[in-house]
């Protein structure tokens, strides 16, 4: 399996989050990327590549994101830092969000206002590197992409953070800035899948991904997650979201209830695996979070390391060029394990 690896990962590092009710160290941090290198590197799976510029990829950013939006990340550190020297040496969180009846289409002059424009939570750090990093990432998942569409690969899998399912057209959260998912699905319809399927694993509800393709028919969006009624993201995720428009019936979500162990979890993923099926889906993307781990402090589903092995088989069962990315799983010692078993799994079937 080909896996490219964006070494910019690192120079995004929060020093902390807002989490309930709290400023705490970052869950997300580059450790996670670290220890699933290292154990591609121990089991010798996997021929690792460095990202190559592309010409290409600010065209498909700007397909799947909002121009002023992508403006707003490239100058963000900038305009905080000129704000105050002094901010140099802080985070920028946000602490102001427009709500319902509050007008979202102005771009305030404030930077405070247009941190909270574009976010959703409190919980994601913006700093001198995220942009930077976030922007290698989504050059990864176009590369990932192009090498799967071309027929060089039958599967690849773009190794980069920060992750990015939460990540919407417009706004950032979830420690998500750019949508890796989503551009990798775009590049896949533009190199010839008429039909791309997009299968979220992570405990946590895709809702970015969700979100930029609801009205759209030619990309099936599928998550599997915890329940919204009780877990983050919690305003999107629910069953009834079936796609609008000329996307209706093209999104499926498939809510979990908290201490669901992998025996129902994989009813769902068959349930996921046969809609991709009935989709006629010609390429698939797989938003790999293993945040579903039994032992993930901020997650509650009870999957064990050996059980990944089998996701990776059944993912492989549907016989489709496979782009997967990198997203949650923050028991940061098994990350790397747990990963490398779902990818194992897939080539091994």
């Amino acid at each position: 399996m080909l896996v490219i690896h964006n070494p910019d990962h690192a120079s995004h590092a929060g020093r902390q989050e807002m989490f309930r009710g709290r400023l705490v160290p970052c869950h997300e941090v580059p450790a996670r990327l670290d220890h699933v290198l290292a154990e591609l590197q121990r089991r010798r799976f996997g021929r690792l590549e460095a990202p190559q510029p592309h010409e290409g990829l600010d065209a498909l950013l700007a397909r799947i994101h909002a121009p002023r939006y992508l403006r707003f990340l490239e100058r963000a550190w900038d305009d905080w830092v000129a704000l105050d020297p002094a901010n140099a040496a802080l985070d920028a969180l946000p602490s102001v969000w427009p709500v319902r009846g509050f007008r979202a289409d102005v771009e305030p002059d404030n930077f405070a206002a247009r941190l909270g424009l574009y976010s959703f939570d409190a919980g994601t750090p913006l700093m001198a590197g995220s942009w930077r990093a976030a922007r290698g990432g989504a050059l990864a998942a176009l590369q990932a992409a192009r090498a799967v569409a071309s027929g060089q690969e039958r599967s690849a899998f773009a190794l980069t953070r920060p992750p990015g399912h939460h990540a919407g057209a417009d706004f950032f959260g979830g420690y998500c800035f750019l949508n890796n998912a989503a551009l990798a699905a775009q590049a896949l319809r533009e190199r010839g899948a008429a039909r791309v399927a997009v299968l979220d694993v992570d405990y946590h509800h895709g809702n970015g991904t969700q979100s930029i393709f609801y009205e759209r028919a030619d990309v099936l969006t599928i998550s599997i997650h915890g329940d919204p009624r009780t877990e983050y993201p919690f305003y999107l995720g629910h069953a009834d979201e079936r796609g609008a428009g000329a996307g209706e019936g093209c999104n499926l979500n498939l809510p979990l209830p908290r201490g669901t162990g992998f025996a129902r979890w994989l009813e769902a993923l068959d349930a996921a695996i046969a809609a991709v099926r009935a989709f006629r889906a010609d390429a698939l993307v797989v938003p790999l979070g293993l945040d579903t781990f039994e032992g993930d402090p901020i997650s509650g589903f009870r999957l064990k390391s050996a059980d990944y092995l089998r996701v990776g088989a059944r993912l492989a069962s549907l016989e489709l060029p496979t782009v997967f990315s990198f997203e949650g799983g923050y028991a940061v010692a098994e990350v790397g394990v747990n990963a490398v078993n779902v990818l194992e799994g897939f080539e091994s079937a």
